[in-house]
């Protein structure tokens, strides 16, 4: 039996890593289990930090061939695949180093192997050479993250058929990309090959892009990406795909029935989703119940239905966000501390990383029409704000929900350039439960794209400046 510690966390990546830190704050002995041969998960070694390293660099990339022109500047830009990989991998590498450094900083320490609860309060640490190890521990948190959803018919290779991981690691632009589901993931991967010069066509099963998020943005999004050369195919299901020569045959009919097409492809990215990796870690044996999705029940404080166990991030329900589970790891830190470590799941912010960006929070127009939430809405678009045309940079708009009788903000939904970053002001009055009033009288610098914010919530009253 090895040392034995107040706190052992499964796994190391946002939510794990997070946890982990925020229990050693508190006082705590802690160990972390990591199957990879680096910490971070999936998010930093193969998931939002690659991707968003791509995107950026084939924002860069367009830009420079197709916009600078407007602003006086002439240039000619050459792709070197090769080396913005290794942008890539740099960034890659510096941010788990990064995550390393922070667990030794913390006095935090590390297992590499494949985590198994044995019992309560024991876990089993089986590494890739050498022999099992049992760690002692008052507590476990279960925060091991997700893996890719597959699709029934077609067989993940990474070299012609790809998940997330193989799309950010392609050796060349494929001719024609085809795309399996309009969700996050699919919609910023895309866009990356695309803008380097690949063909590309997205076919979702549903009728929209982006289900789940608010439908003005999701229509707005689609026509500025169908704009800038991507085909969507909806309410259409692919059925498989077979090599043919050096590209592929991808079959598909309409999801509601009819009669089948086939369409040439280099390559095709699965993006269908992705479910809870809860597989191997002993939670039948021990007797802790899963949902229908394979993610671990837990009540409102994160724990299973056995005392000293619990769970957080991608393995539980709710957002499959890196920042819902960081905010999770801390909850369940100070929870375990004596504290009232808590999440307010009606404030996670989600965006989209592509050109341009979408971000959201709170709920939508259509929730609240479900949940027959009287509401009142406020719009500004881009196209009226001085510095998106100083930019060129005005497609899109910002909207503002709020409660038709407490003027309370309950939801927040933009499209347009950096609207990942502005969305926080919105997060932050909704988590003082402020009011479309009080965003509207709040000071914005001019010339700023946040004025929009500010312009958005004054629409509710119809008092907007500049439109």
């Amino acid at each position: 039996m090895a040392d034995s510690y107040d706190l052992t966390v499964i796994g190391t990546g946002p939510g794990g890593y997070v946890c982990a830190i925020r229990a050693a704050q508190l006082g705590m002995n802690v160990a972390v289990v990591e199957k990879r041969a680096t910490h971070g998960g999936t998010c930093l070694n193969v998931g939002c930090i690659p991707s968003k390293a791509l995107l950026h660099a084939s924002e860069m990339f367009e830009e420079a061939g197709h916009h600078f022109a407007h602003l006086g500047i002439e240039v000619a830009p050459k792709l070197d695949l090769k080396a913005m990989m290794g942008h890539k991998d740099e960034t890659v590498e510096a941010n788990v180093r990064g995550v390393e450094f922070l667990l030794k900083k913390n006095k935090i320490t590390a297992y590499h192997g494949t985590g198994r609860i044995v019992a309560a309060g024991a876990v089993e640490v089986t590494p890739e050479k050498g022999k099992a190890e049992t760690i002692k521990t008052k507590n476990i948190v279960i925060a091991t993250g997700s893996h890719v959803m597959p699709l029934p018919g077609l067989r993940i290779d990474e070299k012609s058929i790809l998940s997330s991981d193989g799309a950010i690691a392609l050796d060349k632009v494929p001719g024609t990309l085809l795309v399996i589901g309009a969700g996050v993931i699919g919609l910023e991967l895309g866009s990356v090959w695309r803008r380097l010069g690949a063909e590309v066509i997205v076919v979702e099963f549903l009728d929209r892009i982006l289900p789940g998020m608010d439908g003005d943005v999701a229509r707005t999004f689609q026509r500025a990406l169908k704009k800038q050369g991507m085909t969507f195919r909806l309410s259409t299901r692919v059925t498989g795909a077979k090599k043919a020569g050096k590209g592929l045959k991808v079959t598909m009919e309409p999801a509601a029935g009819g009669r089948p097409e086939t369409l040439d492809a280099d390559a095709v990215l699965v993006a269908i989703g992705r479910r809870a990796y809860t597989a191997g870690l002993g939670l039948e044996e021990l007797g802790i119940a899963l949902d229908k999705q394979g993610r671990v029940k837990t009540d409102a404080h994160f724990k299973t239905g056995i005392d000293g166990i619990y769970a957080i991030g991608d393995a539980i329900a709710g957002p499959m966000l890196a920042h819902k589970a960081e905010d999770e790891g801390v909850a369940v830190a100070e929870i375990l501390a004596g504290q009232s470590g808590h999440v307010n799941y009606d404030v996670i912010p989600g965006v989209v990383y592509t050109t341009p960006e979408v971000a959201a929070v709170g709920q939508t127009e259509e929730e609240l029409k479900d949940a027959g939430i009287a509401y009142v809405s406020g719009k500004f678009p881009f196209t009226a704000n001085g510095r998106a045309k100083a930019m060129r940079k005005t497609d899109g708009f910002i909207k503002v929900l709020a409660d038709a009788k407490t003027d309370r903000v309950l939801g927040v939904h933009m499209v347009g350039a950096s609207v990942g970053e502005m969305i926080h002001e919105a997060a932050v009055l909704m988590e003082f439960g402020g009011s479309a009033e009080d965003l509207a009288r709040t000071c914005h610098a001019h010339p700023t794209m946040s004025e929009a914010v500010k312009e958005a919530a004054m629409a509710l009253a119809k008092r907007a400046i500049h439109m």
